[in-house]
């Protein structure tokens, strides 16, 4: 049980490592300027560990099928991006989706797996618009497979954390606390 915390805490801990500026696409290759891109801001890597964690409290086909919502309806909203559609309230959609998914999981609520899916997708959109505009010199496909990659990373950290508390006697309790942790972090974004 421990065993189980300790790995969960340590992927969190170790996939924020890197959070510290965007990657030159020139100096370090577009797949890694992709890759470091989710986890160079705290709103990223807020939603996709709510996502991973939400996931986990659903458990069942939720496991998989939440977290593959987001990353292909953020694949989505990436091609919307490169093609030049516009995407209105980006910002402010992508600060929601911090306080939305936190509320979520602190909340633990319960819905069939399909809308799961689709919330996280209608907040994923967003999450993959932004990361098309922010693409700057950085080649398109390698780019996305990179943050597509670092994206079902955070997913799979926070699977491993929802699961990992959720073992716990007061896992359930664990995993709400993040949850409001979250959604108080989306606020105070909100409000900086």
């Amino acid at each position: 049980m421990k065993k189980s915390l300790s790995l969960a805490a340590a992927i969190v801990a170790v996939s924020t490592v890197p959070a510290f500026a965007h990657l030159d696409p020139a100096e370090h290759g577009s797949l890694m300027a992709g890759f470091t891109h989710p986890l160079s801001g705290l709103d990223h890597i807020l939603v996709m560990i709510a996502v991973g964690l939400w996931a986990a409290q659903i458990g069942g086909r939720a496991l998989w099928a939440v977290p593959a919502s987001f990353v292909g309806t953020m694949a989505i909203g990436f091609a919307l991006a490169l093609g030049g559609i516009s995407l209105p309230f980006v910002e402010p959609a992508i600060l929601a989706s911090i306080v939305a998914l936190g509320l979520l999981v602190a909340m633990a609520v319960r819905m069939e797996t399909a809308a799961c899916a689709a919330v996280v997708g209608v907040f994923a959109l967003f999450h993959g618009y932004a990361h098309g505009g922010e693409l700057g010199v950085a080649g398109a496909l390698p780019f996305g497979v990179g943050f597509v990659a670092a994206t079902a990373f955070l997913h799979l950290a926070g699977i491993g954390l929802g699961l990992g508390i959720g073992k716990l006697s007061a896992g359930g309790v664990l995993s709400r606390i993040l949850g409001g942790i979250t959604a108080l972090a989306g606020l105070a974004l909100i409000f900086n």
